[in-house]
């Protein structure tokens, strides 16, 4: 069994934080220059690409040294990433909608070469029709492929996330993938004020990228990538699974060490509960559509209507035990999916159907309602909000309801 990361505790220098105003896009660059990561490939899609806009800007000033590579496809700039990282560097990719589609085959290998690379996905719509706007469709599809997947909803935990990222996904325990969701436009083009740690916190944080016996060098002679079959297929497989499965202690210990160094605490990792003490009902969602959401919920909470809010960060792996413990408390939920999945049962979306399959085990099942919502960016609004929590509440009263309702649809 592989040993956990190690970090050696030195005394961190009280330097403060630099405040910047800047994008989420740019905190997750912010963050690969903190990372010290060694190769970034970059090809342009919008909404991803305001990424590799602000690493070049970090390059070209000087306040950044990697290699930066544009690529001639989205292709070959995850097969570059894919070869740095089995040599040993440490890096950094990422897309948008078709852009990540196109770029699948290097997707679906990644994993199960134990490359731990992070990329950014810029949440966007498949084509066709066009559209730039969010959906979680391109970041999704890779969901039973061995990436873990995390949704943030504000440039402050997109650039805390992505260290975190690295300190999980290059723990020799896991040895996986990890793609950080950033909902297009709401996040990705979207400034706030962000709290930039010191380089000594950071370097306290994550050690340096180590693929020990795995590393392929002409020193070390390994087979990458082995035409296997029904041989050893099987077994590989599971050590990739063994691999995800202990993502989650990580994950904990990860969070625990950040709060240590950082100050910030994020509480439970893996979903953040909003007014759910008391409440009734709750909804449930990822990514930005968490903003309307808890606007609604205050308003609705001054009229005495008893409803909270789950917003999940990550999604692989899935806190099937812990999320249905939380729910279980509720007398009914209500699943916000910013996505689709044709053909679903009860033609939910993604998160709806992953979420009554964590609570079938359950002894207390509550009702859940699936709704999808906000597709091709448009906007989740306070009304659709409150429309969602009035089903959801009819459905805890024993009020029949349908299982999955498309909101904000034109009459």
């Amino acid at each position: 069994m592989a040993e956990a990361i190690s970090t050696t505790q030195q005394p961190i220098a009280a330097e403060a934080d630099k405040i910047s105003l800047i994008t989420g896009s740019e905190a997750i660059a912010v963050a690969c220059k903190l990372a010290d990561v060694d190769v970034i490939t970059a090809y342009p899609i919008r909404p991803y690409d305001t990424v590799m806009q602000y690493v070049a800007k970090l390059v070209s000033n000087g306040e950044m040294d990697c290699e930066y590579i544009v690529a001639e496809s989205e292709h070959s700039q995850f097969e570059i990433v894919k070869h740095a990282s089995a040599v040993g560097a440490r890096v950094f990719c990422g897309s948008s909608g078709v852009g990540w589609m196109y770029a699948f085959e290097c997707l679906t290998v990644t994993p199960a070469l134990r490359i731990p690379m992070v990329a950014m996905v810029g949440n966007r719509a498949l084509d066709d029709p066009g559209a730039f706007g969010v959906e979680h469709n391109d970041a999704l599809a890779v969901r039973d492929l061995g990436w873990q997947l995390v949704w943030v909803d504000n440039a402050q935990e997109a650039l805390d996330t992505a260290l975190i990222a690295y300190r999980v996904a290059e723990d020799r325990r896991v040895f996986l993938p990890c793609a950080i969701s950033c909902d297009g436009a709401f996040l990705t083009h979207s400034q706030a004020m962000v709290k930039v740690p010191s380089q000594a916190k950071v370097n306290a944080f994550l050690p340096r990228y180590d693929r020990g016996d795995l590393l392929l060098h002409p020193d070390n002679p390994i087979t990458v990538a082995p035409q296997a079959n029904e041989d050893w297929l099987m077994e590989i497989r599971r050590q990739t699974a063994a691999g995800m499965e202990r993502s989650p202690k990580v994950i904990k210990e990860a969070y625990a060490e950040f709060e240590k160094i950082f100050g910030r605490k994020y509480g439970n990792p893996f979903f953040e509960e909003y007014m759910t003490d008391d409440a009734d009902v709750v909804l449930v969602g990822m990514g930005t559509l968490s903003t309307p959401v808890k606007v609604a919920i205050r308003q609705m909470r001054a009229e005495g209507k008893k409803v909270g809010f789950v917003r999940m960060r990550w999604f692989r792996p899935f806190a099937a035990e812990d999320l249905a413990g939380c729910l279980s408390r509720f007398k009914a939920v209500g699943v916000i999916d910013r996505d689709f999945s044709l053909g679903a049962p009860y033609e939910s979306g993604v998160l709806a159907t992953e979420v009554r399959a964590a609570m079938y085990p359950s002894a207390i099942r509550p009702p859940v309602l699936g709704f999808i919502c906000g597709l091709g960016g448009r906007e989740v609004t306070v009304p659709d909000v409150k429309k969602m929590s009035e089903s959801v509440s009819a459905a805890g009263a024993g009020k029949q309801q349908p299982r999955t309702q498309w909101i904000g649809l034109r009459e």
